[in-house]
C-alpha cells in the first residue's frame, strides 16, 4: 500500500474496543505490519488549507490561530470560557461547543486524571487521551461550569497525563467504583446537584490495538527526521508506537506525509 495524505487526528470507533483510521486507512490492519513514514516537507493549514511553513496549536496558519475561537485559551482552560461576556471570537460556535452539556469524569491513563468534554464526543475524548479506564462524575450544562468543577477537583487529582508511561503502556489499574464514590465526596455543595446517579456513570475498560508496548519512551521528531519506519507495534490515544519512536499524529496535522507499508 502507497497513500499520500494530509495528517488530520485519527477518527475512532468501536468504543471500547477502538478501532482507528487515517484518512480512509484502517490503521488497525496495520498492527504487526512493517510501516514507512515519509513527511513530503508540504503543509498547509488544516481550517483554511493554505500553505504554511509552520503550524500553531496542532495545525492551524498564524491568522486562524489568532481568529478562530476552537484557538483560543479557553479550550485549554475552560474555566476562562467567556461567552457570556461577549467576548467570544465566534459567538455561533461557542453556542454549539460551549453552551452544550459538558461532562465532568474521572479517567485513568497513567493514572487517575480529572477531565472534561462535551457529553456527545465523551468516548472519543477519552480514547484520544489513551485513557484504559474512564467513568463519568457530573453532568454540567455549559463548560464554564465543566472547568469550574474541574479546577475545584485538581486540589486532589492530577489532570495531566505522563506521555512516556503512556508510550510504554505503564499504568496501574484502580476500582473506578469506589475511585468514583471518593471523588464524589470531594465535589463542592454548589456543584452536587450535577453529580450523576450510579445508573448514568458506568465504569469502561477501554482497549487499544497494541501487540505490545516499545520497551523505550521516545518520540518521534519531524524536524530532526523526515522518516519514520519500523514495525507498527500499536496504537495508543493518538500515537502510532514504534520501537524506535513513537509519533503523536494530532501534532503534525497538516503535515503532508506517504505512508508505505
Amino acid at each position: 500500500m502507497k497513500k499520500k495524505l494530509f495528517l488530520h487526528k485519527m477518527k475512532v470507533t468501536g468504543f471500547p474496543k477502538l478501532k482507528y483510521k487515517l484518512g480512509d486507512i484502517v490503521v488497525n490492519d496495520l498492527v504487526g505490519q512493517e510501516v514507512k513514514i515519509k513527511f513530503t516537507g508540504q503543509i498547509k493549514c488544516v481550517n483554511c488549507e493554505n500553505p504554511v511553513n509552520k503550524t500553531f496549536n496542532q495545525g492551524y496558519c498564524y491568522p486562524c490561530f489568532m481568529s478562530l475561537a476552537s484557538c483560543d485559551m479557553c479550550i485549554m482552560k475552560p474555566e476562562l470560557c467567556h461567552y457570556k461576556q461577549g467576548t467570544c471570537r465566534e459567538p455561533e460556535w461557542g453556542e454549539e461547543h460551549c453552551l452544550q452539556d459538558h461532562i465532568v469524569y474521572l479517567a485513568n491513563s497513567t493514572g487517575l486524571k480529572v477531565g472534561i468534554t462535551r457529553e456527545k464526543q465523551l468516548h472519543t475524548r477519552w480514547a484520544d487521551q489513551g485513557a484504559v479506564q474512564a467513568v463519568a462524575i457530573a453532568r454540567v450544562p455549559e463548560r464554564l461550569v465543566s472547568g469550574q468543577l474541574e479546577v475545584a477537583l485538581k486540589e486532589y487529582f492530577n489532570d495531566r497525563t505522563n506521555w512516556r508511561k503512556l508510550l510504554k503502556g505503564e499504568f496501574e489499574e484502580f476500582d473506578l467504583k469506589e475511585q468514583r464514590n471518593n471523588v464524589i465526596k470531594k465535589v463542592p455543595k454548589k456543584f452536587q446537584k450535577y453529580v450523576l446517579d450510579e445508573s448514568e456513570a458506568k465504569c469502561f475498560n477501554i482497549k487499544f490495538p497494541v501487540d505490545e508496548y516499545p520497551k523505550k519512551a521516545k518520540s518521534f521528531n519531524a524536524e530532526k527526521s523526515d522518516v519514520l519506519e519500523g514495525k507498527l507495534l500499536g496504537i495508543r490515544g493518538q500515537y502510532l508506537l514504534f520501537e524506535e519512536a513513537s509519533i503523536n499524529i494530532r501534532k503534525y496535522q497538516g503535515y503532508e506525509v506517504e505512508i508505505l507499508c
